[in-house]
Parts: C-alpha cells; structure tokens; sequence
C-alpha cells in the first residue's frame, strides 16, 4: 500500500507539470515543454513500477522467511503455551451479569438438565425412530439395518428442507466449508455455490432450515442423513421435506408414545447415571431458603422412575424427591407453556387421572399437569428477574423464559469435554499455528496488488494456505471428524450455536450441580477481556517468537 500510495503521489506531480506546460499554471511563460510532458510521466511511471516491483520481491522474500522461521517453531510445543492458564470444565460462563443473591427461585427441566443419560440413548432413539419409519411409513425395509453413528452429527446443525443437506453455520450464518453434508457425503466448497450460490444463507434460504438443537437432535441428524444417502445410492426420487417431516414425526412418536420412557425405564442402568451432586445442590438450595421448581414436558411416571434411580444412593429411605420441590408440573408442552393459557389439572399419582377442580394454588406433595406460564405467575407470584429456568433446549425450554424475564441457564453436557480439549497443549500449539498463519497471510494480500502477484507470491500463497487448511484439519478431528467443535467453525468463528445460547443464556455451564462450586451469593459477571463465548481463550502467536 505504500508503494501504491507514493505511485499515486509522484503521479499527482507529473500531471501539475503537464496542466502547467500546457498553460494553465500562473508561472508557465512557454508552450515549448507540452510535447515532451507526456513523455516524461510514461518514464517516471514505468521508473516507479519497477521500483514497486523490486519492493513487492522483497516483502514477499521478508514473509517468506517469517514463514520459514515459524515452521520451525512448529516442531515443537513452546514452553509458554504449557504454562498458560487452563477454562474450568465444570464452570459457569456468563453472557449476562447475574447477582445469585438476587435470586429467589430455582426452576429445572428434567430431560438432560436434572436427568444425565448415558450415550446408550440416543442409539435407543435412532432404533425406535427407524423401526417406527419401517413399519408406519413404508420405508424400505433395508433401513432396519442403520446403525447410529456417535462420531457423526454434533448439536446445533441445520436441516435443509428443500436441499436435503446438514449444515454448519457460523456465527453470521454463513456455511462452514467443511461442515455440508448431503446424506452422508461431505460437499466441497464448489458444490455449495452451486447449490446456494454463497456461503452466507439469506433470509429466503433460512426460512427452509430447520434447527437440531436439544440433545435428542443427535439421533435425529443422523437419521436424516442415513435415509438421504440410502435414497441417493438406491437413486430413488425423493422429496427432502418429507424425509424430514417423517424422521421429526417418528422421533416425535417415540418420545410422545412413551416408547423410549418405558425404554429407559426397563433398564435404568443402561440410560442414566446416578448423581448425588445434584441432591446435594438441591440440598443447599433448599438451605439457604430458595423456592424450587420442576417443569418438563415428560409424564411424571418417568420422571418420578428416572429421580429415585438417580438419587437412590443418597436419598433416605423414607425421603423423597418430591420433597425438594415447592412445585412440580409434568407434561407442561413447552414451549407452547410460555404463550398459550392452558389450565392446570391436578395429577392423581395413584389413579393416573386428572383432577376435574380448578387449581388456584400449589398445593405442596402434588402433582401438576399442563398450565401456562401466565396462570403461573399469577398463582405463585414470583417477579421474573428472581427466577432463575435451567433447561438444555435453547428454544423450547429458555426462549420463553428469556423473553418473560426469567434469568436462564443452559445445560450444555458436551461443553465439558469440549473444554478440555480446548485445555490440551496440543489444541492450543495448533491454535496458535493458526493465528501466525493469518497473520502472514494478512502481510502477503497488503503487500501486493492484484495486478503485479507474481510466481513468488503465488507459491507462498499456496504454502500458506496449504499449512493453513492442515491446521484447521487438526483442530477439527479433535472434537469431531464431520463437524468439528459444537461452537466453534473451523474457520475459527464462533458457531450459530453459539450464537443462540449468546442470546438466551444468561449463563451456561455442562450441568446445574456445578453451581456447587460458587456461592450462593456470588456475582457472576462477564469477562471483560472475550469477545463473544467466555469459554474460549484466544492463544496468542507471540508464544512462538522468543524462543
């Protein structure tokens, strides 16, 4: 750019003496120098590209040196970058200031919020959901045969009704280019142009995508995409709204059935893990004088199953849980709750029936079935900002609450072994990598313009990029070898994830007992020094340069 600029400077000089000679300059007496002006301006232009040619040779040799010299910092993890301070795995990240004095209530979800299931689930789901495809939609028998794959989907993709591909999103809503996926194929970045003629997805392509966002999405993505990729080898006509609407439906089934309750229920060893840090948080909440809630859209016969398995080892044997809870409300229709004006019916536990009087008040030791948000408030009279809702479905279990004035909390398991990754030397040496790696970019794009890129530059271009792309490689298959990490692109953008859990979540964290390592009168406030997700730490490049 300044080559450029003093181009341009010693251009300006070369017309003034031209308008000058051609008599437009107060001290100009002579015609005489017109015809040699033009002459002299081609010379001192062609004096000056050259000039700027030789400079251009010598940034590029100067960048080129500093990528040689960092690729033998590469061989090795600095020192620096092992003494670097380490995220908590188990803590809370704060998006909006929250004063935990100032909270009164404590309201939970049960599915993967009270609730921790082992990774056995979601092949549970998957198998149910097919088998219900198989036999209730006429689905080719040979799907009966699909096996989940774990190491395949992540939360927080999209669906593409009308394409029949998964996406990852950045932050900006832009497509990640290693993360589409058409069935089970991976799209190069050529085919998503095509497809979509940009990366970033506009306002009428994003009225067709649908979100994966709870922890059930796992089975759901996968099952999508093996369906799409039977239909594609099979070279089937299809419709990618149907595949969606039909795998929705029968995972919807499973759930509303009962299929996967009573699935779990059979053999609670194999689905959940027990947790005494939960009864011990309830405990402490209890303590200090806290009013507690439970509201999920499962039966209570689930739930009441699923709580005295988990807390069987620390409750006592006349104890329990319900015991902890001010009130409890089972199959609530979140988030239908939040907006409609549902009445509530009291549950008969013994009977299995509702009660036909109008509830008015909470009565504590029962059972509550359905209600609103609205009727809610009016029975209990908590104000919205001593309330705080944990939940683990961005949209159904903390939108509502967010826009009611609620403080939220996000339940997000898969934060804590993402952190730790995030921990590792290893992650961070290949984090840094990445930085300098931008950075001489960055040099390499100022330096020269686009009309004087030589072999030199193009060569280093292509090493750069190279490196680049091996980089971001590495960081990817550590979290996952499709889609890379939950919130971050490969790019190194936050994800749309991300970005939703930004919006509705005051605070996050990978399970509410968690919050057993701060006060229950602790501040918690945002970092000042992050950018947008507190748990990621940027790595700095200068840890490779004083070695």
């Amino acid at each position: 750019m300044a080559s450029l600029r003093r181009l341009v400077s010693r251009t300006s000089i070369s017309l003034s003496r031209v308008y000058c000679n051609l008599g437009f300059g107060g001290t100009c007496r002579s015609y005489n120098a017109v015809n040699s002006a033009p002459l002299k301006l081609e010379e001192d232009t062609r004096a000056e590209m050259g000039g700027n040619s030789s400079l251009d040779t010598d940034e590029i040799a100067k960048i080129r040196q500093e990528f040689d010299a960092a690729k033998q910092s590469f061989l090795k993890i600095p020192e620096a970058l092992k003494g670097m301070p380490k995220m908590n795995p188990q803590g809370i990240y704060v998006n909006k200031n929250l004063n935990l004095d100032n909270i009164q209530v404590y309201g939970f979800d049960y599915d993967y919020t009270l609730a921790h299931y082992s990774s056995n689930l979601q092949s549970l789901i998957y198998d149910l959901a097919k088998e219900y495809m198989v036999n209730e939609f006429r689905y080719p028998e040979i799907c009966m045969n699909f096996r989940y794959d774990k190491d395949f989907p992540i939360r927080g993709l999209y669906y593409d009704k009308k394409n029949g591909c998964l996406l990852k999103l950045d932050f900006f809503g832009s497509i990640e280019p290693d993360g589409c996926y058409y069935g089970r194929r991976k799209l190069s970045l050529n085919e998503i142009k095509h497809i979509y003629g940009t990366r970033h997805i506009g306002r009428d392509q994003a009225r067709g995508l649908v979100g994966l966002m709870d922890f059930f999405c796992f089975s759901e993505a996968c099952l999508i995409a093996d369906i799409v990729q039977h239909f594609v080898d099979a070279k089937l006509e299809f419709d990618a709204s149907y595949i969606y609407q039909d795998v929705n439906c029968a995972i919807q089934h499973v759930h509303r059935s009962g299929l996967a309750h009573r699935g779990i229920l059979s053999d609670p060893c194999k689905y959940l893990v027990k947790n005494g840090q939960l009864l011990h948080f309830l405990r402490m909440l209890r303590e200090k004088g806290k009013k507690l809630f439970l509201l999920t859209n499962s039966p209570y016969y689930f739930v009441d199953g699923g709580m005295d398995f988990m807390l069987e080892d620390s409750l006592g044997c006349r104890d329990s849980w319900r015991e902890l809870f001010d009130v409890v409300i089972a199959k609530a229709n979140k988030p239908e709750f939040y907006t409609s004006e549902h009445p509530f019916r009291c549950y008969d536990t013994e009977r299995d029936t509702l009660a036909f009087t109008k509830v008015d008040k909470f009565l504590p030791g029962r059972i509550y079935y359905h209600g609103c948000l609205k009727s809610f408030l009016q029975i209990t009279k908590w104000n919205g900002p001593e309330v705080i809702y944990f939940g683990d479905h961005l949209f159904s279990d903390l939108r509502g609450p967010s826009k009611a004035g609620w403080r939220t909390a996000a339940i997000i398991h898969e934060l804590e072994s993402e952190i730790r990754i995030q921990n590792d030397d290893s992650y961070r040496f290949e984090q840094a990598k990445l930085h300098i790696i931008h950075e001489l970019l960055g040099k390499l794009y100022s330096t020269v313009a686009n009309d004087r890129r030589s072999e030199l530059y193009r060569l280093l271009l292509e090493e750069l990029n190279e490196e680049r792309q091996k980089t971001r490689q590495e960081m990817k298959k550590m979290f996952n070898k499709s889609f890379g990490a939950t919130f971050l692109t490969d790019t190194g953008q936050e994800s749309a994830f991300a970005y939703h859990i930004h919006q509705y979540a005051d605070v996050y964290t990978s399970k509410p007992e968690n919050f057993l390592l701060y006060s229950p009168e602790a501040w918690l406030h945002v970092p000042f020094d992050i950018k947008i997700m507190p748990h990621h730490v940027k790595v700095p490049s200068t840890l490779f340069k004083n070695q």
